[in-house]
């Protein structure tokens, strides 16, 4: 397996992690070191890829660029009751350009994903999310995005990709492979009225920090839908980090946080994860310790995963029509999980690509709306979208 691009764990990194209690997740990782090389990955399921390229943040100052305070911080902690084996590939450094960056990571995490294997990226810049959608070219026809950040980075398509506009190059760059985009958190101080604008005419989804904060299970049909999860730690309020990383008072909480990474690792189709915008500093063990609580939870989401989206078992799922208005809505409730889905029958009418979007994972409140003549937000949204 070809993983040129892959530079082993900081010897420093290692020599922390050799003094740490034996059952410590440090001491049970495979980890791509100089003294052995690239794991075998045979019984891996997850991965740990550093990515220190940040070239294209829009404040960029050329300081070196390092991710071992996170690793450290990591290996420290206690493994849960898991059955899933992990690897920490180490990082793909920065190439000559940062195009070069984008093909490493690109192809690297094809290789992974083609294996089942799940990429946990921990980055520089956010725009690393476009090699990450662009890693789904050759085997994934439709890609949902589900961006935890303050603002929508769609930016201006016109000028050189950057960190805060990585957006409009995904939705504008052929293949057209983006199916939705969904933001969640967003401060609408920090987004021009023609963002949002933007965001409600290409009938994607945008959730404000309020809503997200009043009921953060709300987000878990999103991050259900998604096959990326990416996360900018700006969307993070400033008590909750060190000093360099602040970026606004207002923000989500560390609970929060870590109930959303835990939300995206339960999800089935969540197949790759990132977290972006690390800003380091001497005074980094706040940020360092949450990015390592935030994998950590992402982490026992996936060990929690269970598969509840078969529906060619009648026996798996109970079935309610609900009519609102002229509009015949189906609902799926899991079995297993008790879960739910609303049925979007005509996006199957429309395009091959979209058959296996016709189930629209929701919450339970949108079968009680349903039933009170009020029809789901979502649903209305993906029927737009698909009837233009």
């Amino acid at each position: 397996m070809n993983f040129n691009f892959l530079s082993p764990v900081e010897d420093a990194v290692l020599a922390h992690n050799e003094l740490l209690p034996e059952h410590t997740l440090g001491r049970k990782l495979k980890i791509n070191s100089k003294q052995n090389g690239i794991p075998e990955l045979d019984d891996v399921r997850l991965a740990i890829i550093g990515v220190p390229e940040n070239r294209n943040d829009i404040n960029f100052i050329g300081e070196d660029y390092q991710l071992g305070e996170i690793r450290k911080t990591l290996y420290t902690l206690f493994p849960g009751n898991w059955h899933t084996g992990i690897a920490d590939l180490g990082n793909i450094n920065k190439g000559e350009t940062v195009e070069d960056t984008y093909f490493a990571l690109r192809t690297t995490l094809s290789i992974l994903m083609e294996k089942k294997i799940i990429p946990i990226i921990i980055g520089g810049s956010q725009d690393l999310t476009y090699a990450n959608y662009r890693s789904y070219d050759t085997f994934k026809p439709m890609v949902n995005i589900v961006n935890v950040d303050c603002k929508f980075d769609l930016g201006d398509v016109s000028k050189p990709i950057k960190n805060d506009s990585f957006m409009g190059k995904i939705i504008l760059e052929k293949p057209y492979n983006l199916f939705n985009y969904t933001t969640l958190g967003y401060q609408t101080y920090f987004n021009s009225q023609e963002e949002i604008d933007l965001m409600e005419k290409l009938y994607f989804e945008a959730y404000r920090l309020g809503e997200v904060s009043s009921d953060i299970t709300s987000v878990e049909p999103m991050v259900r839908d998604a096959n990326i999860v990416t996360i900018d730690m700006s969307s993070i309020k400033g008590s909750e980090v060190s000093n360099k990383q602040r970026f606004s008072p207002n923000g989500l909480d560390g609970k929060e946080i870590c109930a959303i990474t835990r939300y995206a690792g339960l999800s089935n189709k969540v197949s790759s994860f990132g977290i972006y915008e690390y800003k380091q500093s001497k005074d980094d063990e706040l940020t360092s310790m949450l990015i390592a609580q935030m994998i950590w939870y992402f982490i026992e989401g996936v060990n929690s995963r269970i598969s509840d989206d078969d529906f060619t078992d009648e026996n798996s799922f109970q079935k309610f029509t609900v009519l609102v208005e002229d509009e015949e809505l189906l609902f799926y409730k899991s079995n297993k999980t008790g879960r739910w889905w609303i049925e979007i029958p005509f996006l199957s009418e429309v395009n091959n690509k979209l058959k296996r979007h016709t189930l629209l994972p929701c919450m339970h409140q949108d079968y009680v709306d349903a039933c009170n003549n009020i029809i789901p937000e979502r649903w209305y949204k993906a029927h737009r979208k698909n009837s233009v």
